[in-house]
């Protein structure tokens, strides 16, 4: 069995995991609720205790035949990317992993570079930073965006595919992109991998937003193209230091362009209630 394969719960499966009277063993339920289309064998494998590690083929062989599991089938665009992804997480290595996810824990966000493509130009100022924030909560999104507008940019809003479309490709082209991990009909690495390949896009910066930090998920932003992370909930000092860090803008910045500590104090209470009652 190929463990780069992935693996869906069939009709049935779904069925069956979430029905009281199932016949499946605990350890059976529980390896059925990582077959989310997403992850391959041995990424799955890879979280398994050895033991049940060992028995994962044998074990996805009984499902399978059981009816409760299929594989998925993937076009060769999405293949091709799987493959790409495995060579660069080896480039990332694990170490750079796990500073990301420590810094993640400890700060509340990671910048890994900049991306660059400004070399020699002129330096940015806040008032002239066009940024697509791609959130579906409604609270935090809103917020977000006012909190960074009175910071002097110009932000433009995204909660679904087919807004996230419209807004990435209307002009001016964005410098930054925030880019929330989980849509209501959207993967976020997907639109980063969609992004990554596209030829005005490609390098413009992008900032995950994510509310569920693991090393898994660390290197998959990495090897995909993400410049950082900021953890959901965020503190505002957290977002502007990475948004700051990505763009090369001055340590000062967000002082100088919302007018000083009083403003800043009352935003960051503002923002602190939204995440709270945002669902982050």
């Amino acid at each position: 069995m190929d463990l780069d394969e992935t693996y869906q719960l069939t009709r049935q499966g779904e069925t069956e995991l979430r029905s009281s009277a199932t016949s499946l063993t605990a350890a059976d339920l529980a390896l059925l609720v990582r077959f989310d289309g997403s992850l391959s064998l041995a990424q799955i494998a890879s979280a398994l205790p050895p033991d049940a590690a060992a028995a994962l083929p044998e074990t996805v062989r009984r499902l399978r035949r059981d009816g409760l599991v299929e594989p998925v089938e993937m076009d060769a665009l999405t293949l091709q990317f799987q493959d790409d992804v495995r060579h660069l997480a080896r480039a990332v290595g694990q170490e750079e992993a796990d500073v990301g996810l420590a810094s993640l824990q400890r700060a509340g966000f990671y910048v890994q570079i900049a991306r660059g493509d400004r070399a020699g130009s002129t330096p940015l100022r806040a008032t002239d930073i066009h940024v697509v924030l791609i959130e579906d909560d409604p609270v935090l999104a809103n917020f977000t965006r006012t909190f960074l507008t009175l910071c002097g940019m110009k932000v433009r809003t995204a909660g679904d595919r087919a807004a996230v479309v419209a807004e990435i490709r209307r002009p001016p082209r964005p410098h930054l992109i925030l880019l929330d991990v989980m849509l209501p009909d959207a993967d976020g690495f997907d639109i980063l991998l969609r992004l990554r390949q596209h030829p005005i896009l490609e390098k413009v910066p992008v900032i995950m937003l994510t509310g569920k930090a693991t090393r898994e998920a660390v290197i998959r932003g990495l090897a995909s193209g993400a410049d950082g992370y900021i953890t959901k909930p965020f503190e505002p000092d957290a977002l502007l230091r990475a948004v700051g860090t990505v763009l090369g803008l001055p340590d000062d910045w967000s002082k100088t362009a919302r007018g000083g500590d009083a403003w800043s104090r009352q935003d960051s209470a503002g923002l602190k209630r939204a995440n709270r009652d945002g669902k982050g």
